[in-house]
Formats: C-alpha cells, structure tokens, sequence
C-alpha cells in the first residue's frame, strides 16, 4: 500500500509558513500556536524560500544572545527538498533516508513561476 499511496491521499492539509523576513521570534510563535515543529518559509513574492525547524531555532539560540529579533532568512535551511503532490509515499520515505532529514515540502506547478522570479 505504502508503494501506491501518494502524498496527496496522505498529507495533512494546510501550510504553516512565515515569511523569510519575519524575526525568529515571530516564527516561534506561529509554531507553538500551530503546535508543528518546522515552518515553510517563504519570501516577499509567496514563493518557497526555504524551512525553519525547532533544530534551526536551537542552533540560533546558541548563536546569538539576541536570537529572537534575527530574521528568519538568518537561519532557515534554503535546501529544501520538494516532491509533487502525485509522488508516492514509498518515493518520499527514500528521499528522507537519502537526505536524512525529517520532511519534505509538497509544490505544485506555481514552483515554476518563483523560479523563473529569481
């Protein structure tokens, strides 16, 4: 079943994001309020930017005395690993292992567009 069931059938509905520009604090926030541990993150156009998680507020904690006013963009990952919403569950279990992360971000075709942006 895992080999045939895509992530769209899957995943759970709605984004939690912020804005590359938002202070880390703010972004904080918004996870404790969603109760998620990563926020997609995005910039001033709407499109993907990159992905804060929990680890990333750790690491600018121990960075910076005054973390919470560092801008999201500060310490967000920009590598984001990205699947269609047709991609299979077994497809993103393998680029979780390949990668070692702990999450991928579901696009659809408005990707092409924010490329085209930069």
């Amino acid at each position: 079943m895992l080999a045939k069931r895509t992530v769209l059938e899957a995943k759970r509905y709605g984004v939690y994001q912020c804005n590359h520009s938002q202070t880390l604090a703010e972004a904080a926030q918004r996870m404790v309020e969603e109760d998620v541990s990563a926020l997609v993150v995005v910039d001033d156009d709407g499109c993907l930017a990159g992905i804060l998680s929990r680890t990333d507020l750790m690491r600018a904690l121990m960075a910076q005395k005054d973390w919470k006013s560092e801008q999201v963009q500060s310490f967000m990952n920009n590598q984001v690993i990205t699947v269609g919403p047709h991609a299979t569950l077994l497809e993103v279990a393998r680029l979780l292992l390949e990668h070692q992360i702990h999450r991928v971000v579901v696009v659809k075709n408005e990707r092409a567009r924010c490329d085209r942006n930069r």
